[in-house]
């Protein structure tokens, strides 16, 4: 049997385990060592160490639970459940204004965090209900924290751009400053849109009641502001900052968060024994899945190489007309169809790399094609069935909000995730320009 056939059969292998209810990253290894050892035998992975020491031994991975640790410290600290009660006050009259809320708590979370679990549930947990009990439509609310909650996956600091950068071979920092204008672009197309729900469809996204609004005075309300959004606003400045002013790196930037995160949490005095030792097993739980996943994802994306996986894709690049424009929109097809089934970690080590050489070849700018990959990837989080911001949500929502609600509500702003995506792709500069005018 010739390795391109066994590439295609590690590949349809991989899809069978994994709809058969097979752990993802047991699946990629189980694949890996059965097709490679079919088509080399034990040769092939005697250069398995390596690969799994340059993933483990990557300085800049070091960012990932030094980030993960900020995002987990923060929601020990109930950042979101004070800032939503402020933003509720503030918007006064205007319709929607509390969906507007959630999608600035949002950006503000995932420039914090950047765990989507995290940001999800504390939403769900803190704003459905009272979305719902001021009369909000059950779907727009859904929708809204579903999608507010992927904005980490684009905001800096991501893990997913992390991640690229290493695939990509990218500088983290030149990411990080490539995808702060997209992110904000999203962000502000969401806002819009809900804007436009609350004046079109009033009954959808109503106004908080006057005289909810009216028991907090003007003067408190404001010195509310202050310390419940200065914390987390100083906290960004502190990380994205620093990386991008070129003052730290992102590993030392993320150690600053981290100690951030602490402090914010001290400030407002739920820090505690019990809020650190739980912050620390959840983060380390955490970041053991994505390296496990990451090391099985070499044993997989090694036997693939060798057994001329690779120069399948390539020739299959090749039969697509249009040049190298249809094949980066193949390329995001491809990356949006395994949305529905995979998780971002796993598409990012497995698809991503296989479509590396043709964007290599054709010269194309690889820091605007990693805003672009990640922008795709937060579909990831919406697409059923297996997208995990539906189950967050399922996990905390109300009885009285049906699964169905939670699913149509999504489908607008995975339509207004595809309009940002084109609008990067017509318009590179809207990822690029801030990483030239800084000098990257």
């Amino acid at each position: 049997m010739s390795n391109e056939i066994l590439a295609i059969l590690c590949l349809l292998s991989f899809f069978v385990l994994l709809v058969a209810g097979i752990p993802v990253a047991l699946t990629l290894a189980v694949t890996g060592f059965f097709f490679g050892y079919l088509g080399f035998g034990e040769s092939l992975f005697h250069l398995l160490p390596a690969r799994i020491f340059g993933v483990t031994g990557n300085y800049t991975m070091i960012a990932i639970p030094l980030f993960v640790f900020m995002g987990m410290m923060l929601e020990k600290s109930r950042v979101a459940e004070e800032l939503m009660d402020v933003i509720g006050h503030l918007s006064g009259n205007l319709r929607g204004g509390m969906g507007v809320g959630i999608i600035v708590v949002g950006v503000l979370m995932g420039a914090t965090t950047g765990i989507v679990g995290a940001t999800v549930v504390t939403l769900g947990l803190l704003t459905l209900p009272a979305l719902l009990r001021r009369g909000y439509d059950p779907k727009l609310a859904c929708g809204a924290i579903c999608a507010s909650g992927s904005l980490g996956q684009i905001i800096p600091p991501s893990l997913v751009l992390i991640l690229l950068g290493d695939i990509l071979g990218q500088s983290v920092g030149t990411l990080f400053a490539a995808a702060m204008l997209p992110g904000l672009m999203l962000a502000g197309i969401y806002i819009v849109y809900i804007l436009a729900v609350g004046w079109l469809q009033p009954h959808r996204a109503p106004t908080v009641p006057l005289e909810e609004r009216d028991a907090l005075a003007r003067k408190e309300l404001w010195m509310k502001v202050l310390k419940v959004g200065l914390p987390p606003i100083g906290l960004i400045v502190a990380v994205l900052g620093s990386i991008i002013g070129g003052v730290a790196a992102p590993t030392e930037a993320a150690s600053m968060g981290a100690l951030g995160a602490i402090l914010v949490a001290a400030i407002a005095r739920r820090f505690n024994a019990k809020v650190l030792r739980d912050t620390v097993l959840a983060t380390a739980k955490t970041t053991a899945g994505m390296f496990f996943i990451l090391i099985c994802s070499q044993v997989f994306a090694l036997a693939f190489r060798g057994l001329q996986g690779e120069q399948l894709v390539h020739d299959l690049f090749d039969l697509i007309p249009g040049g190298i424009d249809s094949d980066i929109w193949f390329m995001m097809l491809i990356i949006f169809l395994l949305g529905f089934f995979i998780e971002w970690i796993e598409i990012s080590y497995i698809a991503v790399p296989l479509f590396l050489p043709i964007l290599q070849n054709a010269g194309v700018d690889l820091v605007w094609i990693a805003v672009l990959i990640a922008l795709n990837l937060q579909s990831s989080f919406l697409t059923p069935p297996f997208g995990w911001s539906l189950f967050f949500l399922r996990g905390v929502a109300p009885k009285s909000v049906a699964t169905t609600d939670i699913y149509r509500g999504v489908i607008p702003f995975i339509l207004l995730q595809g309009v940002s995506l084109m609008l990067v792709f017509l318009f590179p500069k809207v990822a690029t320009w801030l990483p030239k005018a800084i000098g990257w």
